[in-house]
């Protein structure tokens, strides 16, 4: 699967947001500059009037970005969220957060979701006692989520467990074990436990045209 592997910092400085693409152990703007969007011309001149579209747009690429999705995965989830009951944009998060990646990088297994992404790809995580290599897979409520056995004793594991627990990082909707290396999924999230920055709104709009 293609997946980006550029400069994490020009992303977020071209969302003019912390994306968490890097460890939250220092603040992004010790390490981006968000206010500066990258190219040659980031630096100065006035800043243009943003279209509707264009602020549609940007919210969704940010989304994409936040979540490590291409395209057309994106696209496909949109579709799938669309066909769920209730309000389509808090389906299309519900779903993203439910992603097995995201799952592992909210339990604080690792400090980033690429990080997150590569431990399940690797088999480093088990679903309910099964090792499953697919990080878009949906964990449902219930699941427990580990860490294989074989596998705890990586460092970036353990530094982001301990991180998560000093930074108390890890949301209400999931219950982690630090100790045994494991955590469950409690429930799927409401829309006040997921993230206030999004505006999932700007996405609907953006595919009902």
């Amino acid at each position: 699967m293609a997946r980006y592997i550029g400069p994490t910092c020009k992303l977020a400085r071209r969302e003019g947001a912390d994306l968490s693409l890097k460890s939250p152990a220092r603040a992004v703007d010790s390490k981006c500059k968000l206010e500066q969007k990258p190219g040659q011309h980031g630096a100065g001149g006035k800043k243009a009037r943003l279209s509707d579209y264009a602020v549609q747009l940007r919210e969704k690429q940010k989304v994409k970005r936040i979540y490590g999705l291409l395209e057309r995965q994106f696209s496909n989830y949109y579709g799938k969220a669309s066909q769920l009951k209730g309000n389509t944009g808090e389906n299309l998060l519900r779903m993203l957060e439910g992603r097995l990646d995201n799952i592992v990088y909210r339990m604080g297994f690792a400090v980033t979701r690429a990080q997150a992404r590569q431990l399940v790809s690797h088999k480093a995580i088990e679903v309910n006692g099964k090792k499953v290599n697919l990080p878009s897979y949906q964990v449902k409520p219930g699941d427990e989520i580990a860490i294989v056995e074989k596998s705890r004793n990586q460092l970036r594991i353990q530094e982001s467990l301990t991180l998560s627990q000093e930074m108390d990082l890890a949301p209400g909707w999931l219950e982690v074990d630090a100790k045994k290396f494991a955590g469950t999924l409690k429930a799927l999230p409401e829309r006040s436990d997921l993230p206030s920055d999004i505006n999932e709104s700007l996405i609907v709009e953006l595919y009902s045209k």
